[in-house]
């Protein structure tokens, strides 16, 4: 791995990108876009063709100014090979604990994926970095507060139908972090290569987070 995942840069903006499905050199400018405005934590999707490449070669031109993690793991095979690609964190749909466990072990950030109270209380107990809440679109920040209510020591980071409008109702209501996909890198401005207009959607995302925490 070129560096270590950074806390210090995580806690400071906790706004997961998601991109899947992006070919590198679209990566490139979308992490330019990211560090800019101030977003320093990358998710690249496993089942991005390519997607060990692309980590690869984000980590080597990025992996000093942003967290390059690899999303939708599903195994232990899967995290081994994103491990050794040089990714700094695991992102899971789903709870499995022979990942979870290396992860552990290993001192890893590990965010896999869960939905019930029940799912979500075993994640945590396996060790769970943060537990994904996922898929968020339905439930809304409602949810992750009652869940809170009883189970306040854990962290939560909802995935999923996370919006610009939302984004701080989610963080008020006790989520430790989000995950974006195509609210915050949109389909349009990618395809168009606006991206002076994706740094500057970025920037308000960073400034809706900042506005929450006050």
């Amino acid at each position: 791995m070129n560096e270590a995942f950074s806390w210090e840069a995580f806690n400071k903006m906790p706004l997961v990108g998601i991109l899947r499905n992006m070919p590198p050199e679209t990566l490139e400018e979308i992490a330019k876009c990211m560090i800019k405005a101030g977003i320093s934590t990358m998710e690249i999707t496993f089942n991005t063709p390519g997607a060990l490449q692309s980590i690869r070669e984000m980590v080597d031109k990025f992996g000093d100014k942003l967290n390059i993690g690899a999303g939708t793991i599903c195994t232990l095979t899967e995290m081994h090979q994103a491990l050794d690609a040089g990714a700094q964190f695991i992102v899971m749909p789903i709870s499995d604990e022979d990942v979870i466990n290396f992860c552990v072990i290993h001192k890893i950030p590990v965010f896999p994926g869960a939905f019930t109270p029940t799912e979500i209380y075993r994640s945590w107990q396996m060790g769970a970095t943060m537990v994904k809440v996922f898929p968020a679109n339905d439930l809304g920040p409602g949810y992750i507060k009652d869940v809170l209510a009883p189970l306040n020591e854990i962290k939560l980071m909802p995935t999923g139908g996370v919006t610009l409008e939302n984004l701080g109702d989610f963080f008020k209501a006790g989520a430790s972090g989000v995950g974006l996909g195509g609210g915050l890198v949109p389909k349009d401005l990618v395809k168009a290569k606006d991206w002076k207009g994706l740094e500057k959607l970025m920037s308000n995302f960073v400034r809706m987070y900042n506005k929450s925490t006050l």
